[in-house]
This record gives structure tokens, sequence and C-alpha cells, in this order.
């Protein structure tokens, strides 16, 4: 079984097609996103397209929640221009994009042999909204992944790639598609990396691979993109 998952797409459609082109060259049986596609870039509703085209299996990320419900944000966060950002999205799509949303699932089980089992979620099996990261201490790790057992668990919501092992489990950050970030912005203004990140999993006669991918794209194409766009799409990139 050969699995590519991708995660944190944010709009960012040049990203997108440059991971999706790279899948289809190296080949998966099953493409799973773990989130998060559709705000703060310039083409939510190309990209939930692009995500229908590679048939993937979805997971309800935070972001994807603040669709259909739009006070949700603020559980989340005040500051005003990502509250904008999240609104423009939600104006762009269609009725029918949003109950694409709402079909998502909380959390993916997958089976790659009969005695294996591996789990996809956004943030921890619990909530959409909580951080796992190379730097999280065990025994919080305990409490976040809880009590099931699983050969790998897979997240996203960081934007950060990460592969640590705990107590047996490998726990797999694929990092984000459409904005990856240099550390973990803890409330600090984020520093973006110029490619899209993705990850490979595979397991084969009992053999595990991990494969964390760093894919270059055309940053002049999607700068276009951001310029093409309207008022809110350019003031918000001009603080990077």
């Amino acid at each position: 079984m050969r699995i590519a998952v991708i995660s944190d797409i944010h709009a960012n459609l040049t990203a997108l097609k440059a991971v999706a082109e790279d899948i289809r060259i190296t080949g998966a049986d099953e493409v799973i996103c773990l989130g998060d596609i559709t705000t703060l870039g310039p083409r939510p509703r190309a990209c939930l397209k692009i995500v229908k085209e590679l048939n993937c299996r979805c997971i309800k990320g935070n972001h994807d929640d603040f669709m259909p419900d739009a006070g949700l944000i603020h559980t989340y966060t005040d500051v005003p221009i990502i509250v904008d950002m999240v609104t423009w999205a939600r104006q762009r799509l269609s009725p029918e994009d949003i109950e694409f949303i709402r079909s998502f699932e909380n959390q993916i089980r997958v089976e790659p042999d009969p005695e294996t089992r591996w789990l996809f979620f956004h943030g921890c099996p619990g909530s959409h909204m909580t951080d796992i990261l190379s730097s999280t201490p065990p025994e919080d790790l305990d409490t976040l992944l809880g009590d099931e057992t699983c050969e790998l668990m897979c997240c996203g919501h960081t934007h950060i790639q990460m592969l640590r092992q705990h107590k047996g489990t490998l726990v797999v950050n694929p990092g984000s598609v459409g904005m990856p970030f240099k550390e973990f912005v803890g409330g600090k203004r984020p520093e973006p990396m110029h490619h899209a990140e993705y990850a490979v999993l595979e397991k084969n006669r009992g053999n595990i691979s991990v494969n964390l991918k760093r894919i270059s794209y055309s940053m002049a194409d999607f700068k276009e993109s951001i310029a093409r766009s309207d008022e809110k799409i350019r003031a918000f990139f001009a603080r990077f």
C-alpha cells in the first residue's frame, strides 16, 4: 500500500498543482487530505476542484469547519486579517462546495495489512485545533494521542514536517502544501518557505517507509495569482 498524504493547502493552487503532478508521476494507491483546503490563499474553489479530481478522502481541518459555521473562527482567533480571509474564502464558495466540505471526516483509519492500523487526523484525534510537534513532551503526547494502538498516526495543522517515534508508533506530519513554515508560529508572525510539502507512506511486505517530500513550484506564477486577486488577498500576503 502506498498513500500520498497532503495537508494545509490553504488555497494555493500553484503549489497544489505541483504536488498533484508529482503524485501522478510517482504513483499512489490512495490520496488522503488532512484538511485546511480553501482559506488564506487566492484560489479556494480551484483547489477544491483539484482535491476532487485526486479522489481524496478528506479530513475536516479547523479552517474547513470555519466554512459552514461563520462564528466558529472566533473560537480559534479574533485576529482581524485572519477572520477577514476566512470570510473572503467562504463568500467565494458555492452551496455545493460547502456541502462537499461538510462531508469531510473527522478521522480516517486505514489497514495496510490485516494486523495493523494507521490513523489520520488534522490536529490530534480529539481536536482539529491542537498542535503536535517534535518538541511535544512524551507525557503530553500520551494524552493527545489517546489509548488507540496504531502502527502509524498522521496529523497536519502545524505546517511543520515531522517524523517522530512515540512508544513504538510512528507520528508523521506531511507539512503544508500551500504554506509551509520555517518554524512553528506559536503566536509569532509566520515565515513561509517557497516550496510545497507532502508525504508518501508505504507498507510493503511488512516494511514501512515514510518519505517527506518538498516540491518546487513557480513563485512567479503564485505571485501573479495573488496580484490578480482582490485587495484583501494582496494585503494579507504583503505581511510576509
